[in-house]
Parts: structure tokens; C-alpha cells; sequence
């Protein structure tokens, strides 16, 4: 089934949210409510927010909604009571609302946990919205076999790589010569390592341009954002790691490049504004209009661009090396560096333990082939008891 724009359809496409009340849902919960006759609503699935996804699900009234956390199921079913939703609880209700039949479901589930559920509307063809890196770090060839298999469609919408896919050519690879991924640096890209040593959660998560959830603007302050991003192009990208580069843009103004064999560079520009990429993503592939404020270069005056700081920030380095060996590297690479950020954050790790641990997990673990959704779930499951460990060292 082609997808076309919501602005020229005159029947409304039935789509999933997994992860409506984070900060990527939210947003396209937002965009939505500007085009309510475009779109009906299947399923709303949230991690704990109860009160947020039973606001949503009483606005929608979508056919399910679904808290992952067991603790909340009886508030929300309190809550949905007389109404015609379906209400459930756990991952494996995860799985089955990813598994109605919405045409464009968006995977906006943060961290491993995704990777389920996104199977599951893989699975069935349809059209995903894909804001979990995650599916494609920790099982990207498992996943793409899958899209195959199904002729689902995936259409990336972190804004690096909906920028990419949006001047990528793939009816003339042979002419790509090289992607650039942009990023901001987040918070502390001037700051030495002695400052980052003492920095705080609540700095980590205070982003200088994105509004985004506290594990994935960790991540940014990290710059394991950008190397999780990385290995996800390294899948939706037929270009190889070596010609996949990273450039600090402080601005996020460019979004991302690509670099053609007759010396081009095409490039995607745009507010900091993830309901950008997300109205590309509803609409693929037509366009729809967008609430966001429209780029004024003039005002903005100055656009910079530096190498990326390996020394004061390993994580790149971390993730090609993960890409290069493969296997279960990746899959290690992202557990650990989710137990890690998951520990900062509840104060028990310093700011620039964080990549320690990362790394002697990556030494302590044993790397094998990962060739199934089961071995990616062990391998996710065994590096998590190893960061567990490894952080007990790091203990602030």
C-alpha cells in the first residue's frame, strides 16, 4: 500500500503510537491534533506516564491503550472504564498493540525494550516511523532481514537521519560518496574533563537547543547519541562505516549531509524542531504543513562546524569499533551504555563513568554472532548483568 499525504487523502490512515507520552509521541500527538479528520488512532502505548496516556486515550479513543508498567494497569483501566478501549499491561501487550492493523505505526519506545514491539509491526508490512536507534543497534541485521521478509517500509525520523533520507539518492548509489551526520555537542562540548567529572543529572539533561527525553539527552552530553546514530545509518544506508563521518554543528541548523562523487553536498536544514521530521515521516511521500517556525539564516548570522573531540568524548570511537567487530558488539555496546546512563541518573555514577563502564564492558564480555531476535534478547540481557557489576566499581 503506497503512502501518501494526509493533506491530499480523503480517507484518514489508522496510525500507532508506541511511546505516545514521551517527547517524540508528544510531538506526534501534537502535529495530529492539527489534522484530526487525517488520522485515526489504533493503539497508545506508554512506559509509566498513566495520567498522560489516559488523557490522550480519552481525547483519541483509540481501539487499545497500553502501560507497559504492570503497577499502573488498574489506574488506567479505572480510568478507560466505560469507554470501548482495550486497556493492558507488560511487554507482551506491548507486542500486541504494535500488532493491530494501524498502516504507519510510530516506534518511538526508548532503549532495547522497542525492539520487540517494532518486530511485531515489521512483521505485518506496515509503514514505521522509526525513533528507536535502538532496533537498528542492537539488531540491525535482524531487523532488516525482517523488512524484507515483510516489505515493511522504515523511515527514520531522528532528524539526522530523516535529513539524510530525504537528499540520499538510492536510484544512484554508486554516486554517494560519503554521509555526514551533524552534531550539537550537547552542553559540555567546551567544557574540560575536570568540570565534566562533577557535572550534575539535571545539567546533563538541560540540552542547549533539543527538548528531549532525559536518557537521550544523556546520551547528547555524551555524544553516545552520535555514535548510537552511527551504527543505525550504517543500516538504513548502503554506505560503509569508513565514509561515514561525524561533524559538530553547535547550531543544529544542518541536520545532515550527503556527499556525491562529482565534489556536491547536499544537505537537509531546519529549526531544532522534532515535529519536522515527524510530519515528513506522517506524510512520506508527500509533505504536510508543519507548525514549526521557519528557518530565518539571515537572523541566525553564523553557521560553525568542528571535529569531533575523541579524547574528552570516547563514545564515537566506542561505536565505530562496536560496528567493526559486530556480532553482539553493538547490542553490548547500547545495554551497557543504557545501565550506565540509567545509574547516572539516579546519582550512583559520575557523569564521565558513564563511558567507563561502557568500555570494560565491552572488554569484560564474551562477543559471539548475534543471528536471531532471541540471541540479541540474551545478549542484551547478559551485558546488562555485566554493567551492573562494572558499576558497582564506579559506585559515587
Amino acid at each position: 500500500m503506497a503512502v501518501t499525504n494526509p493533506n491530499q487523502n480523503t480517507e484518514s490512515r489508522r496510525i500507532s503510537i508506541l511511546g505516545s507520552t514521551g517527547s517524540v509521541g508528544c510531538n506526534t500527538i501534537d502535529l495530529i491534533k492539527r489534522n484530526r479528520k487525517a488520522y485515526e488512532i489504533e493503539a497508545l502505548t506508554a512506559r509509566s506516564n498513566v495520567d498522560l496516556l489516559i488523557a490522550q486515550a480519552l481525547e483519541f479513543q483509540p481501539q487499545m491503550a497500553v502501560i507497559a508498567d504492570d503497577a499502573h494497569f488498574n489506574t488506567l483501566k479505572s480510568a478507560l472504564a466505560g469507554t470501548n478501549i482495550a486497556v493492558a499491561s507488560g511487554s507482551d501487550a506491548l507486542v500486541e498493540a504494535a500488532s493491530l492493523p494501524a498502516d504507519w505505526v510510530m516506534a518511538s519506545i526508548v532503549g532495547a525494550a522497542g525492539l520487540a514491539p517494532t518486530l511485531a509491526a515489521v512483521r505485518r508490512g506496515a509503514t514505521i516511523a522509526l525513533a528507536n536507534k535502538e532496533c537498528l543497534v542492537c539488531a540491525g541485521a535482524v531487523m532488516l532481514a525482517e523488512v524484507k521478509k515483510s516489505g515493511a517500509t522504515l523511515i527514520p525520523v531522528d532528524s539526522e537521519h530523516s535529513a539524510i533520507f530525504q537528499v540520499f539518492d538510492f536510484d544512484n548509489i554508486d554516486c554517494i560518496d560519503r554521509i555526514i551526520l551533524t552534531a550539537s555537542g550537547g552542553p559540555f562540548w567546551e567544557m574540560d574533563t575536570s568540570r565534566m567529572a562533577v557535572v550534575t543529572p539535571a545539567q546533563a539533561v538541560a540540552h542547549p537547543n533539543w527538548d528531549m527525553g532525559a536518557k537521550i539527552s544523556v546520551d547528547s552530553a555524551t555524544m553516545m547519541n552520535k555514535g548510537l546514530e552511527l551504527i543505525e545509518a550504517s543500516y538504513l544506508f548502503p554506505v560503509p562505516e569508513g565514509r561515514i563521518e561525524v561533524l559538530v554543528h553547535p547550531q543544529s541548523v544542518v541536520h545532515s549531509l550527503v556527499g556525491y562523487t562529482d565534489g556536491s553536498v547536499l544537505a537537509q536544514l531546519g529549526v531544532p524542531d522534532m515535529r519536522t521530521p515527524i510530519a515528513y515521516a506522517l506524510a512520506w511521500p508527500g509533505r504536510q504543513d508543519s507548525p514549526v517556525a521557519r528557518l530565518d539564516l539571515a537572523e541566525i548570522g553564523n553557521l560553525t562546524f568542528e571535529s569531533p573531540d575523541s579524547s574528552r568524548f570516547p563514545a564515537l570511537n566506542l561505536a565505530r569499533e562496536a560496528l567493526k567487530t559486530g556480532g553482539a558488539a553493538p547490542t553490548v555496546l547500547n545495554a551497557a551504555n543504557e545501565v550506565a546512563v540509567q545509574e547516572f541518573l539516579a546519582g550512583k555514577l559520575g557523569f564521565l563513568d558513564i563511558m567507563a563502564v561502557v568500555t570494560e564492558t565491552l572488554d569484560a564480555y564474551t562477543l559471539g554472532d548475534v543471528l536471531s531476535v532471541e540471541g540479541v534478547i540474551t545478549a542484551d540481557r547478559e551485558a546488562r548483568k555485566v554493567a551492573i557489576q562494572v558499576a558497582t566499581k564506579f559506585g559515587a
